[in-house]
């Protein structure tokens, strides 16, 4: 959605993705300065419930989440438009369990909706973000997908065309052990040693 509004004019100095392709996207259009972009964190993905729902589930290769579902659905970003989505999607496939998914899902046009959902319990379990599922005291996270089941989740950041200076300084900034600390503390994965991220 951020793309496509810059792309339509939407004022903005810089753009900070949750996936290459979007930033991919923009850069086709020579809409960024290609020199500028960075991944500036990283992120994982994992199955969540609500807090108080005892299941266990391991995310091995084909395990029955649809048999934890017992009727309900799968709360995920939508994967036809939405990086979370995506994300989510190579991860059941790559478990093999797609096929017994793709049609039990609740598409949300973002992860704090598929968050949403599971928190109130209108969905069993959902896909998200990890940093996303820390914020909300009502989910808890079952397992984490493995880091091969996708693409690694990275977060590129770039000045757009015509920002100031001052956008790659920030830019810049996002890279600084201190900045990385303050995303290390929301549960990011920072692109630092781990050492430089405590300074």
């Amino acid at each position: 959605m951020l793309a496509r509004q810059i792309e339509a004019g939407a004022p903005a100095d810089i753009f900070v993705s949750a996936d290459q392709e979007w930033m991919d996207y923009l850069e086709a259009r020579e809409l960024i300065r290609p020199a500028s972009r960075r991944d500036v964190a990283g992120n994982r993905l994992v199955l969540i419930a609500a807090a108080h729902n005892t299941a266990g589930i391991a995310l091995v290769q084909g395990t029955d989440i649809a048999g934890a579902l017992k009727g309900g659905r799968l709360a995920c970003a939508d994967p036809d438009s939405v990086p979370a989505g995506r994300y989510a999607r190579a991860a059941l496939m790559s478990l093999g369990i797609w096929p017994s998914l793709a049609d039990r899902l609740a598409r949300a046009e973002n992860v704090r909706v598929a968050l949403a959902w599971v928190a109130r319990g209108e969905a069993p379990l959902g896909i998200v973000y990890e940093t996303d599922a820390l914020t909300e005291p009502r989910v808890r996270i079952l397992d984490t997908f493995p880091e091969d089941s996708h693409l690694p989740i990275r977060y590129p950041a770039a000045a757009m065309r015509d920002a100031a200076t001052k956008a790659e300084d920030f830019l810049t900034f996002l890279q600084q052990p201190a900045a990385q600390a303050r995303l290390h503390e929301r549960g990011f994965e920072t692109l630092l040693p781990a050492a430089d991220t405590r300074r």
